[in-house]
């Protein structure tokens, strides 16, 4: 192994950048161990920590030098000749490769996009002209040039309310003057390309005719605000009833009434639960939940978002229902990316948007590798074709046929023979099109997927050059199973297989082998909710058991308790360790707001410190 000077390697990673060279570190059995890989793994392992200083260097360097010669020692063994390694190294290349491929290209840049456009609010007006997902081309055309019209009329009058009675086929909005309200993206599914010409727009100016499931639409962005998130609320509601003469004065004086009570101090829990009159809230201490923009009435909305802080009150605010008194119990405001990506990233996967931008990667992949398609061949093969190829009975031709039928100008190639193959492979598909489709139009369907899936492999055999972090992720990965595979047969299964050898280790060494103090103890879940009643629960399963609170407390289909029991070390749970250790004792509480439900203990028994067992030892 040849060591370069460390001196020289800390001074070169003080750079910025590797400029046009990489040193080679150090040489183990022949392979090179590049200044550009030492750092990326110095960077990675050590995070935050990663001074770069001398002694640091010195240290990690010392153990990857270590690894290093581990892992040559492993392939002297000829373990990475091992199939099942190689399938396990070729299955977390498919996991990665796709992440890679729809997660880098397709699902980070619209979590991003709509990331971006989700802290604006857009108050949107449009005119809808209807055309069904299943109309005919002559209708679509038709309804097409209709938008054309009413796009041409809007731009020589400016008159949007009128070109909206008019042409608009969406009778709500038309009663609004073609308001939609205030959208925020992402839109509903099926709904993209709005979203794109809505956030793309200058506010005040006009865009169409845009196509969606819905039909063709012309909009006008008429106002831009920061995006209100969403408010979590609770509330009192005092109904009104159309039918009865001064329900509206009597239900505005009660809500006044209880207003003053709360403002002044009373129990809004208390007074949800006892006046109010939304079934569904009351028993929850009048809580709603979180709202956000277009849910609900405009005046309701624009009072809630108009509390400022935790805690705070509106006055009675009339709705189409009745009269509320809202309370604002938080605010979700513009959460960072990475929290943000986790709660986008689903939704992305399952809207019509996330199939748009892959069929664009494929495009891009096409462009990129010179993709080319040989002239006749599908075509002859499809003129082939009859209705067998829609049963099961249909198989490749015999002899194979070997003839390219598409090909990367940078040498993956496919055959006709491969794309039957693809086909039989696929028979549900063929077979439940039966009586319905042409096989032509089948053929051609499956002869899409087929393409699409030789895009990605070309993609992903050309990732190691693409992405240097992947080339990283696989070297340290295949590494990785080589070294665990060599101390599992050098060390673990020799150590485990001992059984002598563990016995008269442990006899020697057992004491340092103990419990601390441990309790078996039973967990309460109450349900943040009922949480009036916390107090009434931890007095019960104080004096007769989490049992006995949760016979009493949970009466019929309403489950207030949840109980679990688990054994806890000591120093093990911070609830535990911050009460007096006591059988009977109820520890204090915590709040999970997440799951909305507080949780404390109770202690059935404690078990002193002991030494462990062979088995648990082990």
């Amino acid at each position: 192994m040849k060591n370069y000077i460390l001196i020289f390697f800390t001074l070169f990673l003080a750079s910025t950048s590797y400029a046009q060279e990489d040193p080679v570190l150090f040489t183990v059995d022949g392979k090179e161990v590049l200044v550009s890989e030492f750092d990326y793994i110095y960077s990675k392992t050590n995070g935050d920590t990663a001074t770069y200083s001398r002694e640091s260097l010195e240290e990690y360097l010392d153990l990857y030098k270590k690894f290093k010669l581990k892992v040559a020692a492993a392939r002297e063994m000829k373990l990475h000749d091992i199939p099942a390694l190689q399938r396990e190294l070729a299955g977390y290349r498919r996991q990665l490769a796709d992440s890679y491929l729809t997660d880098k290209e397709v699902t980070e840049s619209l979590v991003k996009e709509v990331f971006d456009r989700s802290k604006t609010d857009l108050a949107i007006n449009h005119i809808l002209i209807a055309v069904g997902e299943k109309a005919s081309p002559e209708d679509t055309l038709r309804r097409y040039k209709k938008g054309l019209t009413a796009m041409a009329e809007l731009r020589a009058t400016k008159d949007f309310p009128a070109m909206v009675k008019k042409y608009s086929d969406d009778q709500l909005s038309k009663e609004r003057g073609g308001s939609l309200g205030y959208l925020v993206a992402p839109f509903p599914n099926g709904f993209y390309s709005l979203e794109n010409a809505a956030y793309n727009t200058p506010t005040g100016t006009f865009k169409g005719p845009i196509r969606t499931q819905m039909g063709y639409h012309i909009i006008q962005v008429t106002e831009r605000r920061k995006a209100r998130g969403e408010m979590e609320l609770a509330h009192v509601l005092l109904r009104v009833d159309p039918k009865k003469p001064n329900s509206d004065v009597m239900a505005k004086g009660r809500c006044d009434s209880l207003y003053q009570v709360i403002n002044q101090g009373g129990d809004f829990g208390a007074i949800a639960r006892k006046f109010s009159e939304d079934k569904a809230t009351a028993p929850k201490d009048g809580y709603i939940g979180f709202i956000g923009i277009n849910r609900y009435e405009k005046g309701f909305e624009d009072q809630a978002f108009a509390l400022r802080n935790d805690g705070d009150l509106s006055k009675p605010v009339r709705s189409s229902v009745g009269y509320h008194i809202l309370k604002r119990l938080s605010w979700k405001g513009d959460d960072p990316y990475a929290v943000a990506k986790r709660r986008l990233q689903p939704k992305i996967q399952k809207d019509a948007r996330f199939t748009l931008a892959k069929e664009a990667m494929i495009e891009r992949i096409k462009e990129e590798g010179d993709y080319q398609e040989s002239p006749g061949v599908l075509d002859n093969w499809l003129n082939g074709l009859d209705a067998s190829f829609l049963t099961f009975k249909w198989k490749p031709a015999t002899p194979a046929n070997p003839a390219v039928i598409a090909y990367f100008g940078q040498g993956l190639q496919r055959s006709l023979n491969d794309f039957e193959k693809f086909c039989q492979k696929n028979s549900r598909q063929r077979i439940r099109q039966a009586g319905k489709a042409d096989p032509k139009e089948v053929g051609k369907d499956l002869y899409k997927q087929f393409t699409n899936q030789m895009c990605l492999d070309f993609e992903e055999s050309m990732l190691e050059s693409k992405y240097p972090d992947f080339k990283s992720l696989m070297r340290e990965y295949e590494e990785g199973i080589l070294l665990f595979e060599a101390t599992k047969m050098q060390v673990w299964d020799k150590a485990s297989q001992d059984t002598t050898g563990l016995k008269k280790f442990y006899a020697v060494n057992k004491e340092n082998y103990k419990w601390d103090y441990r309790a078996n103890i039973t967990s309460v879940s109450v349900h943040s909710g009922f949480k009036r009643m916390l107090k009434k629960i931890r007095k019960v399963a104080a004096k007769k058991g989490a049992k006995a609170a949760m016979a009493k407390f949970n009466k019929g289909d309403n489950t207030i308790i949840a109980l679990k029991t688990k054994l806890v070390e000591k120093g093990r749970d911070e609830l535990l360790d911050k009460m007096e250790w006591e059988v009977g004792k109820v520890s204090g509480t915590k709040e999970d707001p997440k799951t909305k439900h507080i949780l404390f203990y109770v202690i059935d028994e404690i078990i002193p410190p002991a030494t462990k067992s062979l088995d648990e030892s082990r």
